[in-house]
C-alpha cells in the first residue's frame, strides 16, 4: 500500500485543457484520491460491454478496494489520469510499470508499463481515448517508460485502433484469445503527425461551431433600444441570420415574452429556452458573467463570445478574474471569444451571421480576417467596404473573428479552420500579441503552402504589449521575428493599409512566376514613379509603354492583351490618369468602359497578376473591383460556406453545429489540392501545384483568384504607384516561397553525430552544475566541457590555453606549436582587436614575452584580462555563429560577420531550428556583408560549404537536445579551405515540463 513517502508531489504541469474531435472541451488531469465519487459515479454510467471490454469478465461495480487502488497513485510507477467536461468524469487511463516478467516493478530499470483506458459510452467517438493516450504516453516517457503494452480482447476494435493509429513502432501477438500490443513511446515521425492531424481537424472543428450556430442566445439584451446588448442583438437580426435567434435577460416577464420591434423570443434565463443554443453573445456586466456561463454550461451551450470588458486589460485583479473565467468555460466544454472581444462574423449564404458590435455585414467574398483589437476591426471593415463593397467584391470578407483579450480563440485557431475553408482564399491577421508563437509559426508554415497569410504586428517593441494579453517575454529584437515569420511563408506588412492592399491583390489576382513587370499606361510621369517603386523592390521591371494622354480603351486593352501575351513578363502594372476631352473630364460611362476592357483582357489573356494604378478616378477603382451585372443562381451572391445551417452537410435545424461531427480520417486531399490549385504560381511552377482538382473537388470549390461570379476577372486598383508596387513585390517573394517550399530542402544526416552519447554528457552535467533549488535556471559550462559536448556533434573547438603570466604563456606556445596568437578574454576587450587585445602571428618566445609585457602595460593586470594563448589558424573572414532557445521564437540559429558589422549595424541572418540544407545556404548569403564571403574586390572565396556544414550541425545539436538553450561560437574563422571555432560557450537548462513538442493542449493564458 503506498504511503505519503512512497508519493511523488502532485504534478500540476500534468493538467491540461484539450480539443476533442467534436470541437469541445475537456479537461485532463491526474486522478487524486479525492476523486472516488467521481470514479464510483462514471464506473455507474459505463456500459456492461464496456466494462467487460475493459476487465475481461462481468464487472458490474467497483469494490472500495478497487476504487482505493484507482485513485491512490505514486505519480512514478503507477499513474491515472482522467478526462473531467462539466465537472463530471468521462474517461480513465492509467499504467502500471512491469518487469521483463510482466510483474509490478519500480525503479528505471524497468522501462516498460501496462496501460488500460476506460471511456464512457456516451462520449466514445469524440477522440478522448487518443487525447488521454497522448498525455499518458508523455507522462511515462517523462518518468522513465519507453515501452507500453496492452491486453486488449479481439472484439475490441475501437481500443485496437486507438492504439494502432497512434504512430508509434509497434508488435502484434495474438495468444488464449487476447491480442497484446506492444509498442515504443520514442516519438516517430508518423505519431507526431498524427497528433498534429487530430490537433488540426478538432480545432477546426471547434472554430467552425462558433461561426456556424444554429442558434444564438444574446445574454444582456437590454429592455430599451440601444446599449451592447441590444446592438449585438440588432446586427444579428440585420444580418439575415439563418438560424434561431433569441434575447435574455433577467429583467424579462417570467414565462417568456416578445421582444418588439424586433419580434425576438425574449426570456429571463437561458435555462428556459426550450430548444437548444449553439453559441451565446455575453453582454452582461462583468460581476454576473460566472453565473450566465454556468447557465451556458449547463444548457449544452457549444461556444461564447464575450463582450463584456473589465478583465486583464483592467489589471492584476481583471487577469485573475480572466482566468477564472476560461477555466469555468472549458469545464464546460465550451470554446471563448474574448473577453473584452468585438465579436464574429460569418458571410456565408447558410448562415449570414454578423455577432459583433460592426453595425453592418461586410459584402461576402475570399479574404479571412482576424484581429485582436476591436479599433483595428473597425478600421478593417470599414476600410474593406471603401476598397469594394457588396457581395462577391474583391474586397468581400469570408469570415472575420476580433478576440479581444484572446484568453482563448487566436489566430492560432482561425489558422487552423482557414486552412482547409474552401470559402477562404488569403487569411489576414493583425496581431498585438502572440501567445503561443512555435504553434504559430508550425501553423502558419502549413497554411502559406497552401493560400498567402498575411500579417501586421502591433506592439512590436519591447514593453507595449496590451495589458489584457498574456505572453511569454522575448529576447529576440522585432526584425529576427519578421525574418523568421518570412521563413515561414508569412507576408510580413507594417501597416494596417499595406494589409489590405496584399490582401486585394492576393485575393483576386493569381500569383506571379517572377519579378518580371510590365508597365503600361497614359501617363508617363505615373509610369516612371511605378517604374522606381519597383526597382526599390527588388521587381525587374521593363520600361514603361506609355500611351497618349488620351488613349482610348481600345488602346488601353490591346496594350494590355500585348502584354500579358508576352514571354517575358510575369505581371502587369498599369497606370490611368483622367483625361480631358473638349474641357470635360471623362465621365463615369467611359470610365465603366475602361474598366470592363481591361477586365475583358485580363480574362481573355494568360494568368498573370494585373494591378491599376489611378490618380482621381475612384470611379475606376470601384468599377475595377466590383462585380458583373449578372449574378450566381444563389441570390444573395454570397457562397455557401463549409456546414452552413441548411446546407448540403447539415441534417436537421440545428446546422453544422449540431451534429456534423468531423471525421477521424484524415481530410481530403482532393480538397486540400483545390486550395492551392486557387494559388497556382504561374507556369514555372512545378507540377504538384499545377494538378487539377479531381472533379468531385472541383464541383464544389470557390471560383477561381481573380474571377467574380459574373466571370469577369476583379482588379485591384491603388491610389499610389508605391502601394501597388508593394503589394505586387509581397506576391513575388510569396510566390518564390511557395515554389520552394514544393521541393523543401532537408535535414542532413552525419555518421559521425554521437546523439546518445551527448544526451548522457548533458544529463551528467546538469546533474552537477543545478541545484534542487534552480532545477531549470540555465548554467553556463567550463570551457573544456562546451568544447567535448560540441566535439559530438563534430564541431572542434580549437585549444585556448590560460596564460596567467608570461612563463604560462610560453609553455602553452610550446604545447601547441608556433606561430601562436595571444589574445584578451575579458568581458570588456573580448572580440574586441580594435583595441589592441590581440597579437597574431608571434613566431617564438621572444615575441610572445613581449606581447605579454604590452598588453599587461597598456591594458591591464594579467588577472584582468584572462589571456590566453591558442594556435595560429589559416586567415579568413571571422564570423559568429549562435543558436538560442527564446521563449517567444523558439530555437532560432543566426549568423553573421564578427564585429562591426553585426555589432553595430544589426547584420545577422536568423533562421528557425531544426535549419535544412537549404536553410543554411540562403541564411549565409542573406546577410549585406555576404560579399566578403565570396570574393569581394578580388579576395579569394571562403570555404562556404564548411560554413554551411558547422551551421546544420550546430542547428542539429539544439533540435536533439532541448537542455541546450545558448550557444555561441565566436570568431569562426572561414578560410578559403575549411574554418577554425576559436570561442565557444554554451549553456544548458532543463527543458520546460509542456512544450509544442509535447502532447496537444490548449494554452493558459
Amino acid at each position: 500500500m503506498e504511503t505519503p513517502s512512497d508519493a511523488a508531489a502532485y504534478p500540476a504541469h500534468w493538467e491540461a485543457d484539450v480539443v476533442l474531435r467534436d470541437g469541445g472541451t475537456a479537461r485532463i488531469r491526474p486522478i487524486t484520491p479525492d476523486d472516488a465519487e467521481h470514479l464510483t459515479s462514471f464506473y455507474e454510467q459505463v456500459s456492461d460491454e464496456s466494462k467487460y471490454y475493459r476487465f475481461f469478465a462481468p464487472y458490474p461495480r467497483l469494490s472500495d478496494r478497487d476504487v482505493h487502488r484507482f485513485t491512490h497513485h505514486d505519480y512514478v510507477d503507477r499513474v491515472g489520469l482522467a478526462a473531467f467536461v462539466g465537472g463530471e468524469m468521462i474517461a480513465t487511463v492509467r499504467y502500471d510499470r512491469i518487469n521483463a516478467d510482466g510483474r509490478p516493478a519500480t525503479g528505471p530499470d524497468a522501462d516498460q508499463a501496462e496501460v488500460a483506458f476506460l471511456v464512457q459510452d456516451a462520449h466514445q467517438g469524440r477522440g478522448v481515448a487518443s487525447a488521454l493516450m497522448e498525455h499518458i504516453a508523455a507522462v511515462a516517457r517523462e518518468r522513465g517508460i519507453r515501452r507500453f503494452a496492452a491486453e486488449v480482447l479481439p472484439a475490441n476494435t475501437k481500443m485496437i485502433k486507438v492504439f494502432t493509429d497512434a504512430g508509434y513502432t509497434q508488435k502484434r501477438t495474438f495468444e488464449d484469445g487476447v491480442v497484446r500490443l506492444e509498442f515504443d513511446l520514442e516519438p516517430t515521425e508518423q505519431s507526431v503527425a498524427v497528433m498534429r492531424g487530430r490537433e488540426h481537424r478538432a480545432e477546426a472543428r471547434s472554430v467552425q461551431r462558433l461561426l456556424a450556430p444554429g442558434s444564438v442566445a444574446v445574454l444582456g439584451t437590454g429592455r430599451a433600444p440601444g446599449g451592447v446588448g441590444r446592438s449585438a442583438l440588432r446586427n444579428i437580426l440585420d444580418s439575415g441570420f439563418t438560424g434561431h435567434t433569441y434575447a435574455v435577460n433577467h429583467a424579462f416577464p417570467e414565462g417568456g415574452s416578445t421582444l418588439d420591434p424586433e419580434g425576438v423570443p425574449a426570456y429571463r434565463s437561458l435555462r428556459d429556452i426550450p430548444g437548444p443554443v449553439d453559441l451565446a453573445v455575453v453582454a452582461v456586466p462583468a460581476a454576473h458573467v460566472p453565473d450566465v456561463v454556468q447557465d451556458c454550461g449547463e444548457h449544452g451551450v457549444q461556444g461564447l463570445v464575450i463582450l463584456t470588458s473589465g478583465y486583464a486589460e483592467a489589471g492584476p485583479e481583471g487577469r485573475e478574474k480572466q482566468r477564472a473565467l476560461l477555466r469555468q468555460a472549458r469545464s464546460y466544454g465550451m470554446r471563448l471569444v474574448g473577453p473584452n472581444a468585438f465579436g464574429l462574423i460569418n458571410t456565408a449564404a447558410g448562415v449570414r451571421l454578423n455577432a459583433s458590435l460592426s453595425p453592418r455585414l461586410p459584402g461576402a467574398g475570399r479574404i479571412g480576417l482576424f484581429t485582436q483589437s476591436g479599433a483595428i476591426g473597425i478600421g478593417l471593415l470599414s476600410a474593406l467596404q471603401e476598397r469594394g463593397s457588396g457581395d462577391g467584391a474583391i474586397a468581400g470578407v469570408s469570415t472575420f473573428v476580433s478576440a479581444g483579450n484572446r484568453a482563448d480563440v487566436s489566430g492560432n485557431d482561425l489558422l487552423q479552420y482557414w486552412y482547409e475553408d474552401p470559402a477562404t482564399d488569403v487569411a489576414l491577421l493583425y496581431l498585438e500579441s502572440i501567445g503561443n508563437p512555435r504553434k504559430f509559426t508550425r501553423l502558419a508554415r502549413r497554411t502559406a503552402a497552401a493560400k498567402p497569410v498575411v500579417v501586421v504586428k502591433g506592439a512590436r517593441h519591447s514593453g507595449t504589449v496590451p495589458l489584457g494579453h498574456a505572453v511569454p517575454a522575448t529576447r529576440v529584437p522585432d526584425s529576427t521575428v519578421s525574418a523568421l515569420m518570412r521563413q515561414a511563408g508569412v507576408i510580413r506588412v507594417g501597416t494596417v493599409t499595406e494589409l489590405i492592399d496584399a490582401g486585394l491583390l492576393l485575393a483576386s489576382q493569381p500569383l506571379p512566376a517572377g519579378p518580371r513587370v510590365a508597365i503600361l499606361g497614359n501617363s508617363e510621369a505615373l509610369a516612371l514613379l511605378a517604374y522606381d517603386a519597383c526597382l526599390t523592390e527588388g521587381l525587374r521591371p521593363q520600361h514603361p509603354h506609355v500611351l497618349p494622354f488620351a488613349a482610348t480603351t481600345a488602346q488601353f486593352r490591346a496594350a494590355l492583351a500585348d502584354a500579358l501575351a508576352g514571354d517575358r513578363i510575369d505581371a502587369v502594372l498599369i497606370t490611368a490618369i483622367p483625361w480631358v476631352a473638349e474641357g470635360s473630364s471623362a465621365d463615369p460611362e467611359e470610365i465603366a468602359a475602361l474598366a470592363t476592357a481591361l477586365r475583358e483582357a485580363a480574362a481573355e489573356g494568360p494568368a498573370k497578376p494585373v494591378t491599376v494604378v489611378h490618380l482621381a478616378m475612384e470611379e475606376l477603382a470601384g468599377a475595377l473591383s466590383c462585380t458583373a451585372d449578372s449574378r450566381t443562381t444563389d441570390e444573395t451572391g454570397a457562397p455557401d460556406g463549409p456546414g452552413a445551417p441548411g446546407g448540403p452537410e447539415a441534417s436537421d435545424g440545428r446546422g453544422a453545429a449540431g451534429d456534423t461531427a468531423a471525421p477521424e480520417s484524415e481530410s481530403d486531399p482532393q480538397a486540400a489540392a483545390t486550395q492551392a490549385d486557387r494559388h497556382a504560381v504561374g507556369p514555372e511552377a512545378p507540377e504538384s501545384d499545377r494538378q487539377a482538382p479531381a472533379p468531385e473537388a472541383a464541383e464544389n470549390a470557390p471560383e477561381a483568384p481573380r474571377a467574380s461570379p459574373g466571370g469577369l476577372p476583379r482588379i485591384p486598383a491603388y491610389p499610389a504607384a508605391e502601394r501597388a508596387v508593394r503589394a505586387l513585390a509581397e506576391a513575388v517573394r510569396y510566390a518564390t516561397w511557395r515554389r520552394e517550399a514544393a521541393a523543401p530542402g532537408r535535414v542532413p544526416e552525419y555518421d559521425d553525430i554521437q546523439e546518445a552519447a551527448a544526451g548522457a554528457d548533458i544529463e551528467r552535467l546538469l546533474d552537477e552544475l543545478t541545484t534542487d533549488a534552480e532545477p531549470h535556471r540555465s548554467v553556463a559550462l567550463p570551457a573544456d566541457e562546451a568544447a567535448a559536448l560540441l566535439g559530438r556533434y563534430g564541431i572542434r573547438v580549437r585549444a585556448a590555453l590560460p596564460a596567467p603570466d608570461a612563463d604560462a604563456a610560453v609553455r602553452a606556445a610550446e604545447a601547441l606549436g608556433y606561430p601562436v596568437a595571444l589574445k584578451t578574454t575579458a568581458p570588456h576587450l573580448r572580440h574586441r582587436a580594435d583595441l589592441g587585445g590581440v597579437r597574431l602571428d608571434l613566431p617564438g618566445e621572444r615575441a610572445l614575452r613581449r606581447a605579454y609585457q604590452e598588453l599587461t602595460d597598456f591594458l591591464g593586470k594579467p588577472e584582468e584580462l584572462r589571456l590566453v594563448v591558442q594556435a595560429m589558424v589559416p586567415r579568413g573572414v571571422d564570423t559568429l555563429v549562435r543558436a538560442s532557445i527564446d521563449p517567444a521564437a523558439g530555437a532560432v540559429l543566426s549568423f553573421g560577420l564578427a564585429g562591426a558589422p553585426s555589432q553595430l549595424l544589426g547584420d545577422t541572418a536568423h533562421r528557425l531550428i531544426p535549419a535544412t540544407d537549404r536553410d543554411v545556404a540562403e541564411q549565409i548569403r542573406s546577410i549585406r556583408s555576404a560579399p566578403l564571403l565570396f570574393g569581394w574586390r578580388g579576395s579569394q572565396p571562403v570555404d562556404s560549404a564548411a560554413l554551411e556544414e558547422l551551421l546544420l550541425r550546430l542547428s542539429r545539436l539544439v533540435d536533439d537536445h532541448p537542455e541546450v538553450v545558448g550557444i555561441d561560437l565566436e570568431p569562426v574563422v572561414v578560410a578559403p579551405h575549411g574554418l577554425s571555432v576559436l570561442g565557444a560557450s554554451v549553456r544548458l537548462a532543463r527543458p520546460p515540463a509542456t512544450t509544442d513538442l509535447g502532447p496537444r493542449r490548449l494554452p493558459a493564458y
